[in-house]
């Protein structure tokens, strides 16, 4: 099977951050992939016409399984809170997305709490740090039943802070420690894939950088592996939306001989 991680930046384009959900509908058709983990997906938001990105990604790549998962609640600018659950479907929202073209078994949510008070944050042309307040984070665990078996598919994006995004990995690794099968952990982590593997104890199944999408320098999107699993084919590509590109590889599930 096919898999991609894509941080969407809410289906705009990074030039002009107009929302384009034509080059968005686009950019799926054209990744073609099987499993597909979102980021920065807007739900019901003015800002990108008031669109489900993750209905029209399921329709694009004709995925019949799809589940978005909010972060915040609300709407930037006015409310915007840490969702819970348990909003309405119709409400506005922000999050993450996973989407599967083969059964789902199964779904989870682990809600990753921020950083609990104002960080410092130096930002590009600015003498001096700012204080700024974290988002709430989330991650989406699926059981997908695919040609080759059941592998357990985790979609997240972790915070920007760097000593708190590797409590995030840490405590998401421990949610999954129990699943004995075949493991694909994939998202926006926020950081390199050196420290992403050693966090986590898995094998990064592609290594190309995403970021920025004009000219990347750095790989912060990631899909690493554990089990018996091989990878092959993997891509970095550059979509009609988004300040990230694409990182897509095809899975291969592999049996224990009997």
């Amino acid at each position: 099977m096919r898999v991609a991680t894509f941080n969407i930046l809410n289906g705009r384009v990074p030039t002009d951050q107009h929302v384009n959900l034509v080059g968005f509908r686009e950019a799926i058709r054209r990744l073609d992939v099987d499993v597909l983990a979102m980021q920065e997906v807007d739900h019901n938001q003015h800002r990108s016409d008031r669109a489900d990105l993750t209905a029209i990604a399921a329709e694009a790549m004709e995925a019949p399984e799809h589940r978005f998962v909010a972060a915040l609640s609300g709407s930037p600018g006015a409310t915007w809170i840490a969702s819970t659950g348990e909003e309405q479907p119709d409400a506005a929202a922000y999050g993450i997305a996973l989407l599967s073209r083969f059964p789902v078994r199964g779904w989870r949510v682990v809600r990753l709490a921020p950083v609990p008070v104002r960080v410092p944050m130096r930002f590009s042309g600015r003498r001096l740090p700012e204080l700024v307040r974290d988002e709430p984070r989330v991650a989406v665990v699926a059981d997908v039943e695919s040609p080759g078996g059941q592998v357990t598919v985790v979609n997240t994006h972790l915070s920007f802070i760097d000593w708190w995004n590797g409590r995030q990995l840490r405590r998401l690794v421990a949610d999954i420690a129990d699943d004995t099968g075949p493991v694909l952990l994939m998202g926006d982590l926020n950081m390199g894939p050196e420290r992403a593997t050693h966090l986590t104890g898995m094998t990064s199944g592609v290594q190309l950088l995403t970021y920025p999408a004009a000219g990347p320098t750095q790989q912060i999107d990631h899909v690493l592996v554990r089990g018996n699993v091989r990878t092959h084919r993997g891509e970095a590509v550059a979509l009609p939306v988004s300040d990230h590109r694409a990182l897509a590889v095809d899975v291969e599930l592999l049996h224990d001989p009997a």
